[in-house]
């Protein structure tokens, strides 16, 4: 049988303890993607049984198989948290529905414009809010901003969509809903608002500014690693749990959300279901991106080039261990400001134990997607705080060394590679074209100021050192 509301009674896996039908609708969530559900969505699922008034309503903004999997199912999914010691599963309930909005955004809208929804929360990734690398201000030229601005009561983009809805509520005197960013975004909070206020003022100075009054953008860190869900995957969750499954996730057992406490419109007791709430998120995040994201995303390039399938094979490779610990100790470590009581190194060592972790299968392919956008925040501000301490930065080198020689298309061995990123055919070009030729090929890829910025163009330290990475590593 399809898991729904009527067949969920029958599985083998845990269930939601509450009573499903008293659930109201209190976020919406746009991007209900694997991660959305591995990780807010059950922190949510967690503290309705004592508020019901803080279901979620997610919407895809760009395809239908979202909503295709999960409305059928009223919204449930499986959860599957694994590690080596074998797999638990349950069922989260605190998903509703799901809109699809990629043909028709007025649904969406609507649900927005309601008051009862106090939190819009996004998971879109770094390419979703429209943003210029260099700056991480709005791109005024992207299409989808330019879009926004031709027509703005049918909006393209996200930002553009929270514009609109708040727009609205503003023409209808409902108080305005507080816009809470779950992307591993440096101050995402900050840098969301500064997006939606600027595109705003762009359609309607009043507007920007009665934004700029009246909507809270609170920072978070966001942390949990969820690999993307295989065939075999949802195979064997329909044996364990009796019920056939078209949405289920996979994750580790390890979770951590970390939030501001500054929401307009009220918020959900999230303190009794473990996340941290705090005054400043930024050392959280800086910490999160940095330690992790970075290293995860070094082991990818690297560990794919070297033919490693996934992170655990790749953190099992004596070589990469060994780089990405001192990576970490050495030369990220020493860039970090932590409160009291943060121990960096124990949090070292529990990344390498989660990186080791065989039950996900995280795919080095998947973590290199979207290099581009990823690269600035991940690698390169470390390097720019190692460069500006006069420190050295060869381990952080070797992981844009590797991004260079992952996206020039081909592998080790001259075969494909299928490099999936907003800019991989003018990043493949380049590849083409400086092929064995390694200070042409730096040279050419930092000047893409969408990813280096105006200042690590001109860096010659930077140059050399990245240029000596790739001939340690790849000549």
């Amino acid at each position: 049988m399809r898991l729904n509301s009527a067949s969920v009674a029958s599985t083998e896996a845990t269930v939601f303890p509450y009573d499903r039908s008293n659930i109201l609708p209190g976020i919406v969530h746009l991007g209900v993607g694997a991660f959305h559900r591995a990780h807010q969505a059950v922190y949510i699922d967690q503290l309705l049984s004592t508020d019901p008034s803080w279901g979620i309503i997610g919407a895809s903004l760009r395809r239908a198989d979202a909503a295709d999997a999960l409305n059928p199912q009223d919204g449930l999914y499986t959860l599957a948290v694994k590690d080596t010691a074998g797999a638990k599963y349950r069922i989260v309930g605190s998903l509703l529905s799901v809109i699809d909005a990629s043909g028709n955004r007025e649904p969406l809208l609507e649900r927005m414009t309601d008051p009862a929804i106090r939190i819009v929360s996004l998971t879109i990734t770094e390419k979703g809010y429209c943003l210029d690398p260099a700056t991480g201000t709005l791109d005024r030229r992207h299409r989808d901003i330019v879009a926004d601005l031709a027509a703005p009561h049918e909006p393209r983009s996200a930002i553009g969509i929270i514009v609109e809805a708040l727009s609205r509520r503003r023409q209808s005197g409902t108080m305005p809903f507080t816009v809470l960013s779950c992307d591993n975004l440096p101050d995402n909070g900050q840098v969301t608002k500064n997006a939606v206020v600027e595109l705003a003022n762009l359609r309607d100075k009043a507007l920007g500014n009665w934004i700029s009054a009246n909507v809270t953008f609170p920072g978070t860190m966001v942390d949990r690693i969820v690999p993307a869900t295989t065939e075999e995957d949802r195979q064997v969750i329909s044996r364990i749990t009796g019920l056939e499954d078209a949405a289920p996730v996979m994750t580790e057992p390890f979770t951590q959300w970390v939030v501001v406490d500054d929401f307009s419109a009220g918020r959900p007791a999230l303190e009794t279901v473990g996340v941290q709430i705090v005054n400043n998120v930024e050392p959280f995040e800086k910490m999160k991106l940095r330690m992790l994201n970075g290293s995860h995303s070094t082991l990818a390039y690297l560990g794919y080039l070297k033919g490693h399938e996934t992170v655990a094979d790749a953190i099992a490779d004596p070589q990469l261990e060994t780089l990405i610990h001192e990576m970490m100790t050495n030369e990220i470590i020493p860039t970090l400001d932590m409160p009291d009581g943060t121990d960096l190194l124990a949090y070292r060592d529990s990344l390498i134990e989660r990186f080791r972790n065989r039950a996900l299968k995280h795919r080095t392919w998947q973590i290199a997607m979207d290099g581009s956008q990823k690269l600035p925040q991940r690698l390169l501000n470390t390097i720019r705080d190692r460069l500006a301490a006069g420190k050295s930065f060869d381990h952080l080198a070797a992981g844009v060394a590797g991004w260079m020689r992952y996206v020039t298309g081909t592998d080790l061995s001259g075969n494909p590679i299928d490099v999936r990123d907003p800019l991989a055919e003018p990043l493949k070009e380049i590849g083409r074209k400086h092929k064995g030729d390694f200070v042409g090929l730096v040279r050419s890829y930092v000047q893409i100021e969408a990813i280096f910025g105006r200042d690590l163009c001109r860096n010659q330290e930077f140059i050399k050192g990245i240029t000596a990475a790739l001939k340690a590593h790849f000549a």
